[in-house]
């Protein structure tokens, strides 16, 4: 007796059940897990030597304090991931910072001048970077590094080497620096907002998949017809941006044009995050989430040594462990082969 059996269609197989824990876990990724773990690690450990560090009053000294660095930081990811570098954006904030001040001081104490002249200056600084690395041919780490000198150095030409003008008594000023909405320091809000558009533009737009594809595989992203010229050029450009952005909050913070103090080091400081947070220094790999997260470890770390009293020097040696060990993970996850070493 022969017996007939219905054939199996799509609408018969069970769908496989993925449970909710397990699918947070995947979007996460392993990087911003370990990101996380370090961060609540981090925490803890200053928590229980210190019961003021997890107040909501120093989260939020935290918050304003890496929010410059987190400005920067999410450039630093957009040109890490195409496949560029930029180590100039800390001379580009400091420049910005200068001429918002003194702009803002000549014309009348109006802010809004000083706020367009500092992003303009954003715009030609960025653009130079993008054109010598795109049409002269510069190694974005060569062409960054010089402006990192030539930037700081018009700062200081153009101040004198001094702080520069005072804000503090101009309302938009003492708003951007010292203003809240909701209760949450404005800087937070603009550090939000900016990571936002940028994550919008990397995961969701054509722009962003080319930005990816470009850092990926230059040569088949030119051949599938991307721009890339356009879009580095570009890129720089919003680099400069974000960069006077980052420059105005620091004159909104300090009360002054600041040619040095408060914007050398921020290059470094914005490489490492873009590097912990899961960058591939290579291209075509990394991510705004995992930049904030690593954000928050730095400044978190930082503002612990500092309540600690741990002498300052200490927090480089930290920042500097930091950003080797990002790239030995890299390395290690890459499986490229060691340099001088058989595989």
């Amino acid at each position: 007796m022969t017996t007939t059996q219905t054939p199996t269609t799509t609408e018969d197989i069970p769908a496989p059940v993925r449970k909710p824990a397990r699918s947070l876990l995947s979007a996460l990724g392993g990087q911003n897990l370990s990101l996380i773990g370090a961060l609540a690690v981090v925490l803890a450990l200053f928590g229980t030597l210190n019961d003021n560090f997890l107040s909501i009053s120093n989260i939020q000294v935290i918050g304003e304090a890496v929010t410059i660095t987190g400005l920067l930081a999410i450039v630093q990811t957009v040109v890490i991931i195409c496949g560029g570098l930029d180590i100039s954006v800390g001379s580009q904030a400091g420049l910005a910072s200068v001429v918002s001040a003194m702009v803002f001081t000549s014309a009348g104490s109006n802010p809004y001048l000083g706020l367009l002249a500092a992003i303009g200056v954003g715009i030609l600084v960025g653009v130079v970077n993008g054109i010598a690395i795109v049409y002269g041919r510069v190694n974005p780490t060569i062409a960054t590094l010089a402006g990192l000198a030539a930037y700081k150095g018009v700062a200081q030409l153009v101040s004198g080497g001094r702080a520069q003008g005072y804000v503090l008594n101009d309302p938009f000023f003492i708003f951007l620096g010292r203003g809240k909405i909701a209760g949450v320091p404005v800087m937070i809000w603009i550090l939000v907002v900016v990571a936002l558009a940028v994550h919008v533009m990397l995961k969701y737009t054509d722009i962003g998949r080319n930005l990816y594809a470009i850092g990926g595989n230059d040569t088949a992203a030119r051949l599938a017809g991307i721009n890339i010229n356009k879009y580095l050029v570009a890129v720089y450009a919003l680099i400069g941006i974000v960069a006077a952005v980052a420059g105005i909050l620091l004159t909104a913070r300090t009360g002054s044009g600041q040619p040095v103090s408060g914007s050398e080091g921020l290059e470094l400081k914005a490489i490492t995050a873009a590097a912990l947070g899961g960058c591939a220094l290579k291209g075509g790999k990394g991510g705004i989430g995992g930049t904030l997260l690593a954000v928050a470890l730095l400044g978190a770390l930082e503002n612990g040594l500092t309540v600690e009293g741990i002498n300052t020097f200490w927090q480089n040696v930290a920042q500097g462990a930091l950003l080797v060990a990002a790239v030995v993970i890299q390395q290690r996850r890459s499986g490229e082969r060691a340099v001088g070493l058989p595989h």
